[in-house]
């Protein structure tokens, strides 16, 4: 299948979990990729088995001011266009919020909102001349409460209501914005809770298909919503969670404190 012959796609967080796996799956599938961290060594691995004719590496952090636009332009300058837009960088900082710092509180927040908010206005420029789209990570953790991560929780809600306003915004300049919505899924930043055998199994009783998800397992439905298929697809949240929001208002996973 090659979907995206011919497109120019930007994943950001894309050293690993899920936007390797994304950017790895868009590759496959034809795309021009552009894959960002903050970690050059790290890209540079993730770019070993991906054609060097198809593949930018820019390093950067979507929270320096300025960086999104140079993303952007540099992606334009080498491919020509852009296409699709996957703004898929995030940090979590856990534990009591009463304990949380102002750093702590800025830390997540300039990423997972601001950035993410500034590399969709760099972005709105050139995917209106492609009619392009954008796909954002949020979270389960966007549509309800888990204990001991407030500031998350509130940094993917605004993921999931700022997807649903930017749809209804950019929707006449022919650009659809939609967003994955994973439950827990096997990444850098869920590595202490995999390694936690009490904690993972009372995760799997909470998900209905029994196991927490893999990246590879997020990076099918992030491709449909940017592919032709979806074309009619635009201000939706997907819940990639493996049956977590069949529970209709069940304490969200994060939830399974002793």
């Amino acid at each position: 299948m090659a979907r995206f012959t011919g497109k120019t796609v930007i994943v950001t967080g894309s050293s690993s979990g899920i936007g390797e796996a994304v950017a790895k799956r868009f590759s496959q599938e034809g795309a021009n990729i552009v894959i960002n961290s903050r970690s050059r060594g790290d890209l540079e691995q993730v770019a070993a088995n991906m054609p060097a004719d198809r593949t930018l590496i820019v390093e950067g952090d979507i929270a320096e001011d300025g960086f999104p636009a140079q993303l952007v332009s540099k992606t334009v300058e080498r491919f020509g266009a852009l296409d699709v837009l996957h703004n898929n960088a995030g940090v979590a900082v856990n534990g009591p919020f009463a304990d949380a710092s102002d750093e702590d509180i800025d830390k997540v927040l300039s990423v997972n909102v601001r950035g993410l908010m500034r590399m969709s206005r760099a972005a709105i420029p050139e995917l209106a001349k492609t009619k392009g789209c954008i796909v954002n990570t949020s979270s389960v953790s966007g549509t309800g409460g888990d204990f001991g991560m407030a500031i998350y929780n509130a940094s993917k809600g605004a993921v999931t209501n700022f997807t649903r306003a930017l749809a209804l915004e950019l929707g006449a300049k022919g650009i659809r914005v939609n967003a994955v919505n994973p439950s827990i899924t096997r990444s850098e930043m869920s590595s202490g809770i995999f390694d936690n055998d009490k904690l993972m199994t009372r995760f799997k009783q909470r998900i209905a298909l029994g196991r927490p998800g893999e990246p590879e397992d997020v990076a099918g439905p992030v491709l449909f919503l940017a592919s032709d298929d979806a074309r009619f697809v635009s201000g939706v949240n997907l819940p990639v969670d493996g049956g977590v929001s069949a529970s209709n208002g069940q304490p969200n996973m994060m939830a399974l404190q002793d």
